[in-house]
């Protein structure tokens, strides 16, 4: 019994927990109705008068009202005068108001304040106290006319006009429509009548004691019927008003006849029968409900029989505030954004200011101001709950409304419909818990770091929870500022994504991240906090402040500018641009004026101003514009015809001068003309836009001279060449067509014929011109229309052997006369007769030949000025011109250009009567040239001298092309960018930009940026993170800007380290990257967590496999011991014998025979050799360059070298592109053995430079650039060492040599050395090293031997014996063997102040291409074939093994 008891009350108890549960999860409070049911308002009071200012708050709790003045809290606990009524309104009893004391005017608010729930405070309500009546004027004593018009001023304190009266005869005045006030408070009589003879006075009432005015007496008099001339009594003003208002536009006219008046608006008529509408005293306007659209200038005009006067005035209107939307309430959780919205209009604009429970908000990190309206919340923290308010003010007033914000607890979902005025990064997934149940949550996610950094956003990417717990996992990182408490809320946009980018951070300021997952039971652990700073922002200046530009000439404009408030300043660039233009031009100024000279007159520029620090270029200024004043015109009118009409009358006509040539506006043409040479002259003047003028009432043949000018408003231009016209002695007739052209003769050539004519006998008839018709069996086929003056033509582009019919028609402004036909058939392609022999004249007499033109010197003096990036004006001079070069005749000139790139370009050409041409539409930074002909009539020059140009520099057209991303080898988080220029770089390229970020949409200026210099064309970014998307893009720049940047190209990291990575870094020991297992715990196949549970079965199998492969790679290494060690005591042998014959002979003999040189390429592709061994030097010169080492020592010797060139080279070893300072900060590189593929490679390269090793060995490296036989020497000391392996040596090398292009000095070997020599005379190769004076052996400098060809070639040198040591030699293989002098090349490696010995370094030779390598040496003293291959079979051999080793 018991027992059931206890389980019954465990239930009941779990039950009760669970509909707790239950309850608080679902509970939601509700939102308050909290707000004003009536605010105050503006208030004129009166002094010693009580005043009230209404308040009353609605909620559902009674709320504790409290009264601000002029924002402070009124403590009206001990006032006598001022008391807060039931409702909450605010009482004055008696309004206090002196000179020096005005305790009761100001700005007054109502405070409303609910405990435990928030505040809020009504709009702002302005007090102001009546001044004592005072009378400015006073009403005038006057005379009216019946049925005439006045008006009586009374002029008082502009606040007491509301109080204003009018007394008649101390009787009220009874208003209406015709007896009315101004808002002035003057009063107007209209149409008077005897009825208004009286006494009149103004009284100011209701404003403390009344006080009236001096009375004045109106006398009626009748009507006399004389005119009065019309005149309004009272001056049009402006007038302001509030939308809703209504307003008065007084309009008060005397005068006889009585006038009638209207009104106009925007230049339209009134109509009163608008309700709005209405007309008071018969001219002043009343209007009704005032509207935005009733702003504008109004018209009164008022006439009658004797005239019309206009008076005009302007209304104003103003807006107050009105809410377009009001903010809402707002559920949100902590750590969310929120945006309170309020849209407000009026006019002018109104200010929004925010406060939250009374207190004004202060825009900072986390209350931000956006759209210039809304409120912004980030990280909300429960404090921030409470009421917000959104206060709109203008000059027309000011209206609040506001809304509640209440913070829920983790565990309550948000009632939906969501609210809108969640930010986005928080609508994406309200409350990732909230829909919970019953069950696991993820673990924390893993490997939380950032991807990408930049000054104003960090990309955070992480991997999946280990313990996920469903498949639906999303993922909210929270992050603050390091220090402080308020955290915001990022969530990813889908399930599954875990990478998410914070934007808007503040640059050089540390943040603090941690991301939790989210699953349908509710959030899970949280990672780490992960602590990261933005990068520091570059403090380039800001826009230059007070920008003006001033026009002071035609081509002047004067520049000036304030410093800008941040950055030191060195300097100021102006950018300007002449409006239609498309590229700016810029000049650099160092102070903060400038005057632009050379501008074009009357041509609009814009101009801006950046300011330079040290750092680059700032913000630029706006752009401003001004237009150049206007000038003369500087050129006359173009294309002037004259025709003579009758004889009387000439017609002129012209086109406008050039656009450049302007100056201005053309407000006219002056035409100029005299009788033949006399000098009176007449002139006429016609409009700007007219572009013809008849000159009429001439005499009847005479010769007259015309000419053109044009005129702006500041005078005339310069005018054109006088021309000639005769008018007629008669005038001909025009009533009818002309007569048949009296002959019509052909002329037939191969492709062309050439009609000639002349005109009909009947000279009485108009003939405007000719037209002349033509086809195959048919004249109709083309027509082509000439001039009356012309008396021949050439039809050109006709089949030879062809039968055309040709017509010829004379025509006027009646139409086309009777035509003449013709008939000829052209030559044959291959017609016998010479074509320069026309025997047409034979059998047509009558006929006389048009003479062959003679051909015109060509022009001289062609000058090419670049005036732009696109545009080079050409000019020359015509030696068949007058001195004063003139062009009086018919004659234009044809300017032909092109460009030399491509080289099949054609030419371009065009034509012009000036001796001038601007040739536009050229390429940037492009060289043309130009030459110029002239043709006169039929008669053409040659081509003159052709003139050079190039054009300016403008910014790139398009971008880099052929961009790709490749992973360095070895390398996974170092990525290699390659690019090639691009294909329109309008000048030098002098530097690229590559832009690169992990979300391609991404603004611009929030991609990472590397610089990289113009003559560049690959790029290494390091430290990027595995296994992620970036997108690259690159822009050029040049002199001119940058240019548009290429299509963004994606690469993907790898996901892991490479193998051969891992084993660079972690050698000697294997390091485990934290987080991770190591291989010692994985095992095999990285067995899981239940393997490692399991049984020892695994482990000892693992055990046997190492213990396995370990035995059978030290029995590997023995045998190629011992095989390497007997090899190399048989080549010892053979070398020495070798060298000691080759030390014998100075010259080869001329019986020497040509061996082949063997082929080295031995798997070089798979031999890469693994460093183990990390290097004791704290600071070695780490680079990719792979050089092959050799197993030998190197005896020190005491030689040093100098201090500068180490210094130098050092300097120009960090020059390298994969050089790093530190050997922690780059993974070790893998050595290669690369040779040269080239058959004759380029000249070799001898620089000094240290080289670091890593042990206590020396080690040498010989350099060949050819696979040609070598023989060289070491210098040992009497102890020797046994090498297992040519390649042991390496195994203990850390750091790879760099090769440097320092020059140095070719060093002579110390008499009685034995040297392996080459005979220049047989070589085709030089040496960039000039030849030193022999110098003893232990001071011989070093140097390197650098081949210049891409891949680095290698050669493993020979080592003699040397006389000196008594050390047997160690082993080598011969590779080039040279003949010459006895100079040699020596290199040497230093290593952490060690001097080394010198090492003679034969530089090799460049065999012919078409010939095999030839060796010249003793017969007694060098190898036989069989040998050499011998030898190179047993290298290969060694090479396998040492490959099969290093795979295992």
């Amino acid at each position: 019994m018991a027992e059931r008891g206890a389980r019954l009350l465990l239930s009941l108890f779990c039950l009760t927990i669970t509909v707790s549960h239950a309850e608080k999860g679902s509970a939601v409070r509700n939102f308050s109705p909290f707000r004003f049911s009536t605010e105050p308002s503006d208030t004129l009071a009166v002094r010693g008068a009580p005043t009230l200012l209404n308040c009353s708050v609605h909620s559902e709790s009674p709320a504790k009202i409290e009264w601000k003045k002029d924002g402070s809290f009124l403590s009206l606990a001990s006032d006598d005068r001022r008391q807060v009524l039931a409702e909450g309104s605010l009482l004055i009893s008696s309004v206090v108001h002196s000179k020096h004391n005005k305790p009761d005017e100001g700005v007054y608010q109502c405070v409303a304040t609910i405990d435990n729930l928030g505040t809020i405070i009504s709009r702002s309500a302005r007090v102001n106290v009546a001044g004592i009546p005072r009378y400015l004027s006073q009403p005038e004593a006057v005379s009216v006319r019946v049925g005439d018009s006045h008006m009586l001023n009374c002029e008082v304190n502009p606040d007491l006009v509301s109080f204003i009266r009018w007394e008649q005869n101390k009787e009220p005045v009874e208003l209406d429509q015709r007896v009315f006030t101004l808002p002035s408070g003057a009063l107007v009589i209209s149409n008077a009548t005897e009825a208004d003879a009286g006494l009149y006075r103004c009284v100011i009432d209701n404003a403390g004691p009344t006080k009236t005015s001096e009375e004045a007496e109106i006398q009626i008099l009748p009507e006399s019927g004389e005119e009065r001339t019309l005149e309004f009594l009272l001056e049009a003003q402006h007038v302001s008003k509030v939308v809703g208002e209504s307003v008065l536009l007084p309009c008060v006219v005397t005068g006889y006849p009585t006038a009638y008046v209207t009104w106009m608006h925007k230049d339209q008529l009134i109509e009163y029968s608008k309700g709005r509408f209405e007309v008071l005293g018969g001219g002043s306007l009343r209007i009704f409900n005032l509207t935005e659209e009733d702003a504008g200038v109004y018209s009164c005009m008022a006439d009658n029989t004797n005239g019309s006067i206009e008076a005009q005035t302007e209304l104003t209107l103003k807006a107050s505030p009105q809410f377009l939307k009001k903010p809402a309430n707002i559920y949100a959780h902590e750590a969310t954004d929120i945006i309170f919205e309020c849209e407000v209009t009026g006019s002018p604009a109104p200010t929004i200011k925010w406060v939250k429970n009374g207190d004004a908000v202060i825009p900072s990190d986390y209350f931000k101001i956006i759209k210039e309206q809304n409120l912004q919340v980030l990280g909300l923290v429960k404090s921030d709950e409470g009421f917000y308010q959104c206060l709109a003010e203008n000059d027309a007033g000011n209206v609040q409304a506001g809304a509640q914000l209440i913070i829920l607890d983790q565990d309550v979902a948000i009632p939906s419909p969501s609210p809108t005025s969640l930010t986005h990064a928080t609508t994406d997934r309200l409350m990732p818990g909230s829909r919970g149940g019953a069950g696991p949550t993820p673990s924390a996610p893993r490997d939380v770091v950032a991807s990408l950094v930049s000054t104003r956003f960090i990309k955070l990417t992480w991997r999946l929870p280990a313990e996920p717990h469903g498949d639906d996992v999303t993922y909210s990182v929270y992050y603050s500022l390091e220090g402080n408490n308020r955290e915001r809320i990022v969530n990813t946009s889908r399930p599954g994504e875990m990478q998410v980018t914070i934007q808007n951070l503040m640059p050089d300021t540390k943040y603090s991240f941690h991301v939790v997952a989210h699953n349908r039971n509710g959030p899970g652990e949280s990672s780490v906090p992960l602590t990261v700073a933005t990068q520091p922002e570059v403090q380039v200046p800001g826009p230059a402040p007070n920008l003006q530009a001033v026009v002071t000439s035609p081509s002047t404009v004067s520049l000036s500018w304030d410093m800008p408030l941040t950055g030191e300043i060195q300097s100021y660039k102006i950018y300007y641009m002449e409006k239609g233009m498309d590229s700016e031009q810029n000049l650099d100024v160092n102070t903060l004026s400038y005057t632009m000279t050379g501008l074009k007159k009357f041509t609009e520029y814009s101009f801006r101003v950046v300011a330079y620090n040290k750092h680059g270029p700032g913000v630029s200024t706006e752009d401003i514009s001004v237009r150049t004043y206007s000038d003369v015109p500087s050129a006359p009118p173009q294309n002037m015809t004259v025709e003579v009409l009758n004889s009387k009358s000439i017609m002129v006509r012209w086109q406008p001068p050039p656009a450049d040539a302007q100056n201005g506006e053309i407000t006219g043409y002056k035409i100029r003309y005299r009788k033949g040479t006399k000098k009176s002259e007449a002139a006429e003047i016609t409009s700007g836009s007219q572009l013809y003028q008849l000159i009429d009432g001439l005499q009847r043949g005479t010769e007259y001279m015309l000419r053109v000018s044009a005129i702006t408003v500041n005078g005339t231009g310069p005018a054109t060449d006088w021309t000639t016209a005769e008018t007629f002695e008669s005038d001909l007739d025009e009533t009818t067509v002309p007569d048949v052209p009296s002959s019509l003769h052909v002329r037939p050539l191969v492709n062309s014929i050439v009609v000639s004519w002349t005109p009909p006998e009947n000279q009485d008839i108009v003939v405007r011109g000719y037209t002349i018709g033509y086809g195959i069996g048919s004249p109709h086929a083309q027509t082509i229309k000439v001039d009356y003056k012309q008396r021949y033509y050439t039809i050109e582009n006709l089949n030879p052997s062809s039968h055309y019919v040709i017509t010829l028609k004379a025509f006027n402004n009646v139409g086309e006369g009777i035509p003449v036909y013709e008939s000829a058939i052209t030559r044959p392609q291959s017609d016998p007769i010479d074509p320069d022999v026309d025997l047409y004249e034979l059998f047509h007499a009558p006929y006389t030949p048009v003479p062959d033109p003679l051909p015109m010197l060509p022009p001289v003096g062609v000058q090419a000025s670049v005036l732009s990036h696109d545009t080079i004006k050409v000019t020359w001079a015509d030696n068949s011109l007058p001195k004063n070069q003139k062009i009086t005749d018919a004659r234009y000139y044809t300017v032909r250009w092109k460009t030399n790139i491509p080289a099949n370009t054609k030419f371009k050409v065009a034509n012009t009567t000036t001796l001038t041409h601007t040739v536009t539409g050229l390429k940037p930074n492009t060289l043309y040239e130009f030459s110029v002909m002239v043709t006169k009539g039929r008669r053409t020059s040659t081509w003159s001298m052709t003139a050079h140009g190039t054009t300016f520099e403008t910014i790139p057209s398009s971008a880099p092309k052929d961009v790709t991303v490749v992973s360095k080898e070895g390398r996974p988080r170092t990525i290699i960018v390659n690019w090639q220029p691009p294909s329109e770089a309008n000048g030098k390229i002098t530097g690229y930009i590559i832009y690169y970020s992990t979300d391609v949409n991404a603004e611009v200026h929030d991609w990472v940026i590397e610089p990289v210099v113009g003559n560049r064309l690959t790029h290494q970014i390091q430290d990027l993170t595995l296994d992620t998307t970036y997108y690259f893009k690159i822009q050029a720049r040049n002199s001119k800007g940058m240019g548009p940047m290429s299509d963004a190209v994606q690469f993907r990291t790898p996901k892991a380290e490479s193998s051969d990575k891992m084993a660079n870094d972690q050698a000697p020991g294997i390091l485990v990257k934290p987080g991770r297992p190591s291989v010692q715990e994985q095992g095999f196949g990285s067995v899981g967590k239940a393997d490692m549970s399991g049984t020892g079965d695994n482990h000892i199998l693992v055990i046997v496999i190492i213990v396995s492969v370990g035995a059978f790679i030290i029995i590997l290494v023995v045998v190629g011991a011992f095989l390497c060690t007997r090899r190399t005591t048989t080549q010892q042998k053979k070398k020495r014998a070798a060298c000691k014959s080759a030390n014998g002979s100075h010259k080869y003999k001329g019986n020497s025979k040509d061996l082949k040189p063997p082929d080295l390429w031995i798997h070089h592709e798979r031999l890469e050799l693994k460093p183990i061994d990390k290097s004791p030097e704290p600071n070695p010169v780490m680079t990719d360059t792979p050089i092959p080492r050799t197993s030998q020592d190197i005896t020190p010797v005491d030689g040093s070298m100098d201090p500068m060139l180490q210094r130098r080279n050092s300097y120009r070893g960090h020059e390298s592109e994969d050089s790093m300072s530190t050997l922690a900060g780059r993974r070790g590189m893998r050595p290669k053995m690369m040779m040269p593929f080239d058959a004759q490679p380029p000249q070799p390269v001898i620089s000094a430079h240290p080289i670091h090793s890593l042990d206590n060995h020396h080690h040498h490296y010989h350099l060949g650039s050819l696979a040609s036989p070598t023989c060289s020497y070491l210098h040992h000391q009497s102890s020797t060492r046994s090498i297992a392996t040519p390649i042991s040596h390496l195994d203990r090398a850390q750091s790879t040599e760099s090769v440097r292009n320092t020059p140095s000095a070719d060093m002579h070997p110390p008499s009685g050395q034995p040297s392996c020599t080459t005979d220049l005379s047989e070589t085709d190769i030089s040496y960039h090293s000039s030849v030193a004076e022999e110098e003893p052996a232990f001071s011989t400098p070093t140097a390197h031997v650098r081949p210049t060809h891409p891949l680095k070639s290698f050669a493993v040198p020979a080592i003699p014996a040397h006389p000196m040591y008594d050390s047997a030699a160690l082993p080598s293989t011969p590779l080039l063997s040279q003949t010459g002098p006895h100079s040699v090349k020596t290199a040497s490696i230093g290593t952490l102040g060690r001097t080394r010995t010198p090492m003679p370094v034969i530089v090799p030779s460049a065999p012919d291409v078409s010939e095999s390598s030839r060796l010249h040496e003793d017969a007694g003293s060098n190898y036989e074939t069989d040998e050499l291959t011998e030898e190179m079979a047993h290298l290969e051999g060694l090479m396998k093994d040492l490959n099969a080793i290093t795979t295992a």
